[in-house]
């Protein structure tokens, strides 16, 4: 059975690259504008790039109906922003964020911001299986900060350590943009098209 992904367009980015690399990954995907439908999703991915009050904005009325879709397993991937979105909120914006991984999104620690270009993941979760080079595209000044040191199954050197790729239940964020990412974000994005037909 082909994997339908819905694809978040709450207005900010373009969907070209993420809807592209995932289609080449095996997923059926659509384009979806009214937030309320992904209370309906097989698949969320929630796309990065934006800022974090923008983001929000169209999504925080259905944050409730967003939470609950996760908790009941609907397997979703956050790329960037649409992983910072995931936690409490961010130093980038007041809005609240969506509030399903505990914790906060803070300025990056560095002399020399933002942080762009190709840098190494270190971690053995099994959305990396197969991803031989494990350089990934980066482009940000925030990072994520969970509550809970478990949600974090990979991490990346930029000056410090700062975590890179999270997991909670079925749902997965990274920092990085593997749509941008050459053949290493094409075999993260089948790791994960392959999980998430699994969860279904």
């Amino acid at each position: 059975m082909t994997l339908k992904v819905s694809l978040a367009d709450y207005g900010v980015g373009n969907l070209h690259s993420i809807r592209k690399a995932l289609e080449i990954c095996g997923a059926e995907v659509s384009e979806v504008e009214d937030m309320s439908l992904l209370a309906e999703a097989d698949c969320i991915v929630l796309p990065g790039v934006g800022a974090f009050n923008r983001t929000m904005e169209r999504l925080l009325p259905f944050r409730d109906r967003i939470i609950e879709r996760l908790e009941g397993g609907t397997p979703a991937l956050g790329i960037c922003i649409g992983m910072h979105i995931l936690f409490e909120g961010s130093d980038e914006g007041d809005s609240p964020g969506l509030g399903f991984i505990d914790g906060s999104v803070v300025p990056m620690e560095a002399s020399s911001l933002p942080h762009m270009g190709w840098n190494d993941i270190d971690g053995n979760d099994p959305i990396l299986e197969g991803v031989d080079d494990r350089y990934f595209y980066f482009a940000h000044s925030y990072r994520a900060r969970p509550d809970e040191p478990s949600a974090i199954v990979g991490s990346t050197y930029y000056e410090s350590m700062f975590p890179s790729l999270f997991r909670c239940e079925n749902t997965y964020g990274c920092q990085f943009h593997p749509e941008k990412s050459s053949s290493s974000g094409l075999r993260l994005l089948e790791n994960f098209v392959g999980f998430a037909e699994e969860c279904l």
